[in-house]
C-alpha cells in the first residue's frame, strides 16, 4: 500500500476506527516520549514495566463492568503508586523491590478479574497487545485532554523533577519534599501508560515510554533538546508503525515498537557523538 492509499483510508468514512487509532497512537507517543525522559535520566526503566503491570487490575474492573478503561486503569496505578510510594520510605526496602512486590500482585489480580469476565481470552489478548478496532470517540477527548494536563504538569514541575534525577541528596538539602515528587511522577507514568494501552497493549506499553527517550538521549547532551527529540521520535514511529501494520496487516503495537527499535539502532550506530561509529572514528 502506497502512502497515498494509506492517506484516502484515513479519510475513508467506512474505515473511521483508522483516523481515532492514528491520533491516540500519536498523542501517546508524544506525552510517553516526553515523561520517558525523567525515566531514563532517574535509571527507572523498570518502573514503566511495573505500571504497566499495575494499571491491568483497573482495566480489568472498568471492562467487566463497561466502565471507562482510562478512569479504571488510572486509579489502579494511582493507587498502587500511593503503596510503593510509602513503602519505599522504610529504608531496609530499596524502591525496585516494593515495585516488583506491588506491581507485579496488581498484575496478578488484574489477570483474576478478568478471567471472570465472558470471553476471556480475547479479551486478554486485547488488554495485552493491544487494539486499533473499537475506540470510542470519546477515547480520543479522554487521552488529547489527559495528554495536555500531563505536559502541563511536567512543565511546571521540570526544574524539580530534574533536580531529583541528578541529586536526590542535593535535592532533600534544597527542600524539596523527595517523596511527593517521586510520587507525582509515578501518577504521570501511570497516566502516560493508561492512555497507550489501547492501541500499543500492556506489554509492549514499555517501549513507548522508554525506547524514544533513550534514542533521543544518545543523539544529545541537552536536556531540553532529548525533551523536544523523544515525541518527535516516538509520533513518527507511531505514524509509521501504523502505517506499516496497516498495509502488510500486522499487530499494530507490535509493528510500532520493532519501529522504535529500529530508530534506536540507527542511534546506537550513528549519533553524533556518542553513536558506535563516532567513537571508534
Amino acid at each position: 500500500m502506497s502512502p497515498v492509499d494509506f492517506i484516502a483510508d484515513l479519510f475513508n468514512p467506512d474505515l473511521a476506527f483508522l483516523p481515532k487509532a492514528l491520533l491516540i497512537a500519536v498523542m501517546s507517543a508524544i506525552v510517553c516520549g516526553v515523561v520517558g525522559c525523567y525515566v531514563v535520566l532517574r535509571g527507572m526503566a523498570f518502573i514503566g514495566d511495573a505500571v504497566a503491570h499495575a494499571v491491568f487490575p483497573g482495566l480489568a474492573v472498568a471492562f467487566v463492568l463497561s466502565g471507562n478503561l482510562v478512569l479504571g486503569g488510572t486509579i489502579a496505578g494511582v493507587i498502587t503508586a500511593v503503596l510503593v510510594a510509602i513503602f519505599s520510605q522504610h529504608r531496609r526496602l530499596k524502591e525496585d523491590s516494593v515495585i516488583g512486590v506491588f506491581f507485579v500482585a496488581a498484575f496478578a489480580l488484574g489477570i483474576v478479574i478478568i478471567s471472570r469476565a465472558p470471553g476471556y481470552a480475547g479479551s486478554l489478548q486485547q488488554f495485552l497487545f493491544g487494539s486499533i478496532t473499537g475506540i470510542p470517540d470519546r477515547d480520543v477527548y479522554i487521552v488529547a485532554i489527559t495528554g495536555l494536563a500531563l505536559l502541563m504538569a511536567m512543565f511546571l514541575l521540570h526544574k524539580e523533577f530534574v533536580t531529583v534525577a541528578l541529586d536526590r541528596e542535593m535535592a532533600r538539602a534544597l527542600g524539596l519534599r523527595t517523596f511527593w515528587l517521586d510520587l507525582a511522577l509515578y501518577v504521570l507514568v501511570t497516566l502516560a501508560v493508561v492512555i497507550s494501552v489501547q492501541t500499543i497493549g500492556n506489554i509492549l506499553v514499555l517501549a513507548l515510554l522508554i525506547t524514544p527517550a533513550a534514542a533521543a538521549r544518545l543523539l544529545t547532551d541537552r536536556l531540553a533538546a532529548m525533551m523536544l527529540i523523544a515525541p518527535l521520535i516516538g509520533g513518527g514511529c507511531a505514524l509509521v508503525g501504523l502505517y506499516v501494520s496497516w498495509s502488510w496487516d500486522l499487530p499494530v503495537g507490535g509493528t510500532i515498537v520493532l519501529t522504535l527499535t529500529a530508530v534506536f539502532l540507527t542511534a546506537w550506530v550513528l549519533a553524533p557523538r556518542h553513536g558506535l561509529l563516532a567513537r571508534y572514528v
